[in-house]
């Protein structure tokens, strides 16, 4: 999933940040995680979300200090992948997201599901994951069109075959 992330981006926002799988923000977004400063906690996942891909005391910093931070720290503690203009942030992710559309499927898939394993379970977990893929992707139409369409120069053209 590719997010577009601009304005006031407070709780649920940063969840839906760390569930996606890039972000991107407009340059004047407002982040903040502002529930224990409410009497609560955050319970969309920012608790097992932020330590994992944060880093404990960048996670730490603002899951319960409910300070407020911009686009800038936000990319600095790897929140969000790309920082844009104001107004550009939504064209910017669905240009990505086409960029992803284009390759691959099965390898986009099997990417995503191996660094999903990956990040929730043992590596070796995810090292037998690839044992089973690769060599059915390997076999693929695509796998071949790639290789073509790199000896031949061209763009490739994927099927999901």
């Amino acid at each position: 999933m590719v997010l577009a992330v601009q304005g006031v981006s407070f709780t649920l926002s940063i969840e839906l940040a760390l569930a996606a799988d890039i972000v991107v923000a407009a340059d004047d977004v407002r982040f903040r995680q502002l529930e224990i400063g409410r009497g609560i906690m955050p319970f969309g996942g920012a608790t097992f979300r932020a330590p994992a891909q944060l880093g404990w005391g960048n996670a730490m910093r603002f899951l319960l200090t409910a300070e407020e931070f911009g686009a800038a720290e936000a990319l600095r503690i790897g929140l969000v992948q790309e920082v844009v203009p104001a107004g550009q942030q939504l064209q910017r992710a669905v240009e990505i997201a086409q960029i992803i559309a284009a390759q691959a499927p099965l390898g986009v898939q099997a990417t995503l599901a191996n660094a999903r394993i990956a990040r929730k379970s043992a590596e070796q977990a995810a090292v037998e994951h690839l044992r089973q893929v690769v060599p059915e992707i390997l076999a693929s139409e695509d796998a071949a069109e790639g290789l073509n369409s790199f000896v031949e120069r061209r763009t490739a053209t994927f099927t999901g075959q």
